[in-house]
């Protein structure tokens, strides 16, 4: 898993400077879907934004919020956030999710295609992990790809999480792709003792947004 994750993180050091395009095709337009749905979630006073990718999240987040602490593991992408966010009240680094670690608690956490990164096998330690990052009362928010979608990957044969995916180069590279089963997502959740609540966005996107059970107001 530790080979699978590092080859992860390469695609998407080698996949930065043509991500914007590949992932949303029409980036002004995404801009907006972007915008309309950090109104909707609402984070605010201080977020750890994970995954930050190339920024367009980012953008959003800090015109929202007291400060933003925006991380990833691929340096050529959280280059080209830093170009394009030049807010004084964000913080970037450079940091692998899980090995990271900090003393400050925050009061949203946010994610946008990454929680389908997430290996199974550590699902739990990765949510386990927000949990000790959040302040009292504080939220976890993502958005991801609903399983529906699921037909546009290549599965590597005889599994079930890992995907082959290729750049425009011709690079090739394997990565892990869960897409999102809202109810079955809800269900492990509060088996760990998270209330979550997921809506559709659209017919390929949801929005989530998760709380230890005992705040859940």
């Amino acid at each position: 898993m530790d080979e699978l994750l590092a080859d992860q993180v390469g695609y998407y050091r080698r996949r930065a400077s043509e991500y914007d395009v590949t992932a949303y095709g029409d980036v002004a337009a995404a801009r907006e879907r972007i915008a309309r749905l950090v109104a909707q979630m609402r984070p605010s006073r201080r977020v750890l934004e994970i995954a930050c990718g190339t920024g367009l999240w980012t953008e959003a987040l800090v015109a929202v919020a007291d400060t933003v602490v925006a991380i990833d593991a691929a340096p050529e992408a959280v280059a080209i956030a830093r170009d394009r966010v030049r807010s004084g009240n964000v913080t970037f680094e450079i940091a692998d999710v899980f090995s990271w670690t900090t003393d400050d608690r925050f009061d949203v956490i946010f994610f946008s295609a990454w929680l389908s990164h997430v290996p199974m096998s550590r699902f739990e330690q990765f949510w386990r992990m927000l949990r000790r990052l959040l302040a009292e009362n504080g939220r976890v928010l993502f958005i991801d790809e609903h399983v529906n979608v699921r037909e546009k990957e290549t599965y590597v044969a005889g599994t079930e999480e890992i995907v082959e995916r290729r750049l425009r180069d011709g690079g090739k590279f394997r990565i892990v792709k869960n897409f999102v089963d809202p109810q079955a997502l809800q269900d492990r959740l509060r088996d760990m003792g998270w209330d979550c609540q997921i809506r559709r966005d659209g017919s390929d996107w949801i929005r989530g947004e998760a709380r230890p059970a005992q705040h859940l107001g």
